[in-house]
């Protein structure tokens, strides 16, 4: 069978009060091609973000999500040879596993001639991820809610408007298992109530291209106060964004890159905005050690590519 190709976007996820539940896709991509091997044997090439040390070996997790595509059609013993090139920093709050799993299923979902639907590689998706907030936006794009009861479940909306990003990437990276770390085993029901509320907000917000609502949406009493402690400038790079002109600001996933959300009424002016909060931010956090330049992204409304 002909190689295949598969592009996915970056994604960001909990965003202020949607802790383990709401994703966003962003314009910035990780492409992979799969060539079935002849023999079962592996070959995996990277280049880009973590080419220097990327897993090469059958943990990696484009590998692990095309093993679970073939396991689950009963080809186990299938191999193949892998060229990835990642867009996507590695370890900084911006999806990178999530792409990589989503990657391994459509490109193998297409290999073996497509038998599992979009809700079938979204269970598969966050069963192998451990939780279903970065992929259900890498999967589908745009802006995505996410639950379980018996099953994993999403839904996608679609941002009113236009909308875009603002994203400080830190220089340092901060694994997803030790951010989780930080978590206390409990938190205050005052909390939970908040987080509520400003949920709705956000959402609300996204829908209806209200600023406002995105602003208090953003707000977050489950996991930013406790994740700073391993991302000590988090206030004052939020800060800075919402001051510069961003709609709100929170911690993008685990972190450490912080993410500020700009509306506006299609996307063009979105991004127009969305550079000019960017120009000024950047000279805000002029001389800070740690922090990449603010990075503008467009909000990613398709998903994976598969490129002929």
């Amino acid at each position: 069978m002909a190689p295949v190709t598969v592009s996915v976007p970056a994604t960001s996820a909990n965003l202020g009060s949607g802790y383990d539940s709401f994703g966003l896709a962003l314009g910035l991509r990780n492409e992979i091609t799969v060539a079935l091997s002849a023999d079962g044997s592996w070959d995996v090439q990277v280049s880009g973000e973590g080419e220097h040390d990327a897993t090469l070996a059958r943990d990696n997790r484009v590998v692990t999500a095309l093993l679970r595509i073939f396991t689950e059609v009963g080809r186990p013993d299938t191999g193949a040879t892998l060229v990835c090139h990642n867009e996507i920093p590695i370890g900084r709050g911006l999806g990178s596993s999530s792409a990589a799993i989503i990657a391994g299923l459509v490109a193998g979902n297409e290999l073996v001639g497509r038998p599992f639907s979009t809700q079938e590689l979204f269970a598969l998706a966050a069963d192998i991820e451990g939780h279903p907030d970065n992929v259900a936006a890498a999967l589908v794009g745009g802006f995505t809610l996410c639950w379980r009861d018996d099953d994993w479940h999403f839904a996608r909306l679609e941002p009113a408007g236009g909308l875009a990003a603002v994203c400080v990437v830190s220089d340092n990276r901060l694994a997803t298992a030790k951010a989780r770390e930080l978590l206390p085993p409990t938190v205050p029901h005052r909390d939970a109530a908040f987080n509520v509320g400003r949920a709705g907000l956000l959402t609300a917000g996204i829908a209806l291209g209200r600023r406002e609502l995105i602003r208090a949406g953003m707000a977050d009493r489950l996991h930013e106060r406790y994740r700073s402690v391993a991302v000590p400038d988090l206030e004052d790079v939020g800060d800075a964004l919402v001051a510069a002109g961003a709609d709100g600001a929170a911690l993008s996933g685990s972190g450490p890159t912080v993410i500020g959300l700009v509306s506006g009424t299609d996307d063009g002016d979105a991004l127009a905005r969305a550079v000019a909060v960017a120009h000024r931010a950047a000279g805000m956090l002029a001389g800070r050690s740690g922090r990449q330049a603010p990075m503008v992204l467009p909000v990613d409304r398709h998903g994976p590519r598969v490129i002929a």
